[in-house]
Formats: structure tokens, C-alpha cells, sequence
């Protein structure tokens, strides 16, 4: 167990926002590893292209990795790292809530501000 869930969501960002960048694509699916070919949360975020996909193959992926860790023996010396991952990858899905909910804003902005336009010039349509 890697930051797999880390490196995937990178990976589903790039394709959503339009990123084209093949270092950071194959540094990333190097992080990856063999996950990248065993179907399941990760497999399926690393392909997503959309941001609808991304969200919801993440929190599915953190789901997993909630699983593995409480199997995982509280003596293992890899514990530590289990626990900061979940941390980690917690936070990242907050802060990714957090930034779709902010898109939702600017799309609703962005219509509210178009009929504004057209109150101020009742007129006017679009060409």
C-alpha cells in the first residue's frame, strides 16, 4: 500500500482540468504501480473524466483504504504511515469537496450575472 489514492485522484485531475503533461502522468502511474491494472476505486479514478468521476471514485478509494488499514495489525511497523495516510487522503477529500462546491458557485455566478446583463440592457441579445 502506497499513496495510491494520492496519485490516481492527481492523475483523474489531470484529465479533467486538461492537463498534458507526460513526466507527471508517468511519475504518478509509477506511483501507481500494479494498482493501476487491479479493477476497483483506483483503477477507475485514475480513468475518470469527470469531475462528478473523480469525487466519487475517491471517496470509494478511501473506503478501501479505510478497510485495508483496520486490518492491518496495530504492531505493524508500517501503522504509522497507515494512519497519516488516512489523514492525509481525508483532508485532500475535503479540500476537493470544497473545491467542486466553489465551482457550483461560479457556475451559478455566472448565470446570475449573464441576466443581470440583460436587465441593465433589456434590449440587447446575444448576436
Amino acid at each position: 500500500m502506497a499513496c495510491h489514492e494520492l496519485a490516481a485522484l492527481r492523475l483523474g485531475l489531470m484529465e479533467v482540468i486538461g492537463i498534458d503533461d507526460p513526466a507527471e502522468k508517468e511519475h504518478e502511474l509509477k506511483e501507481i504501480g500494479n494498482a493501476r491494472n487491479t479493477p476497483g476505486p483506483v483503477k477507475s479514478l485514475l480513468e475518470s473524466n469527470t469531475l462528478e468521476k473523480v469525487y466519487k471514485f475517491y471517496g470509494a478509494s478511501l473506503a478501501d483504504l479505510q478497510e485495508k488499514v483496520s486490518k492491518t495489525a496495530p504492531t505493524d511497523p508500517s501503522m504509522p504511515y497507515y494512519r497519516t495516510l488516512l489523514v492525509l487522503t481525508k483532508k485532500v477529500e475535503q479540500d476537493l469537496q470544497m473545491q467542486i462546491e466553489n465551482l457550483k458557485v461560479l457556475y451559478n455566478d455566472l448565470d446570475e450575472i449573464h441576466h443581470f446583463v440583460h436587465e441593465i440592457y433589456p434590449g440587447k441579445e446575444e448576436d
